[in-house]
């Protein structure tokens, strides 16, 4: 190890250090998918330019092995995997700042709703610095940092902001339809049949009433919803960490090698900090993209 082996980005006193590794995470991006699709623009861009209809569980590793590297990886590795992004959004043409505002957004939106709603502590002076943190993503991607919502208040003007130009267009029903049953090598089948419609459909339920209302479907009772993910939040939980941690793409595992044993993420810790960050009167009566009021302590 070296002498001053280096946090990241981020770093292990960071809020983003502790959430992103929970495995709540994977319903969380598929959530974003579902929410991302709703901006017209944004979804033809990848109607036309992404090959998740023929390599889903690729597009879906690589997603997770980005957010990883960003979150856990050496500054070194990830200033470099923004590099490629940004190259491959130039290539494409797809480096609108309006529409990368928009799939960032969705994209902090879901992790922090589906965190919080999992039973994680990510509310009051936690939830904005998450939000903060998030910016140096923004970055990465190519957005000015100035222009990103920095607070779990701001983030939810964005989304105020932009409703009125979102809609469930035949774009946004080909997503919905094909991540309810994306195509899977055979050995894979039998997993699909058993365990995907459980993690599309609750992904897809912990969506914003509004956006169910878009896409034409009653929305289903939000206590409900937050119960079901509690519980399967758990179940994840209860893999033995040693398993889970060396799946791979083995990003807090190398992290937790380069800083030392005290670094292993802990989203638990949120908690003992938000008792002294949040003080009093310092809940937020911001609800993020999803009515669920993520941004505050009910």
């Amino acid at each position: 190890m070296r002498q001053d082996p280096d946090p990241g980005l981020f770093g292990p006193r960071s809020v983003t250090w502790q959430v992103h590794g929970d495995p709540v995470m994977w319903i969380a991006g598929v959530r974003a998918l579902y929410l991302q699709a709703l901006h017209p623009a944004a979804v033809r861009g990848v109607m036309i330019n992404s090959t998740f209809r023929e390599d889903p569980w690729g597009r879906l590793v690589r997603t997770a092995g980005f957010v990883g590297t960003l979150s856990y990886g050496t500054s070194e590795a990830a200033e470099a995997a923004g590099e490629r992004v940004r190259r491959v959004h130039r290539l494409l043409g797809v480096d609108d700042p309006e529409l990368l505002l928009w799939v960032h957004c969705a994209e902090i939106d879901s992790y922090a709703s589906v965190a919080r709603r999992s039973g994680l502590p990510l509310t009051g002076a936690a939830a904005d610095r998450y939000v903060d943190e998030q910016r140096i993503s923004a970055r990465l991607v190519g957005l000015d940092p100035a222009t990103v919502p920095a607070t779990a208040e701001e983030l939810a003007a964005y989304f105020g902001a932009v409703r009125g130009g979102l809609a469930a267009g035949e774009d946004a029903h080909a997503v919905l339809d094909f991540l309810r049953r994306p195509p899977v090598p055979p050995a894979l089948a039998v997993g699909r049949a058993l365990v995907w419609p459980w993690v599309s459909g609750l992904a897809y339920d912990t969506l914003p009433e509004w956006a169910h209302g878009l896409y034409g479907r009653p929305a289903p009772p939000a206590d409900t919803v937050t119960r079901r993910l509690t519980v399967t939040a758990r179940l994840l939980r209860r893999v033995p960490e040693t398993l889970r941690r060396r799946l791979p793409p083995r990003h807090v595992l190398r992290a937790v090698e380069r800083l030392g044993p005290d670094t292993r993420p802990d989203p638990y810790t949120l908690s003992e900090a938000a008792s002294i960050l949040d003080g009093p009167g310092s809940g937020h009566g911001s609800d993020g993209g999803d009515g669920t009021r993520w941004g505050r302590a009910d």
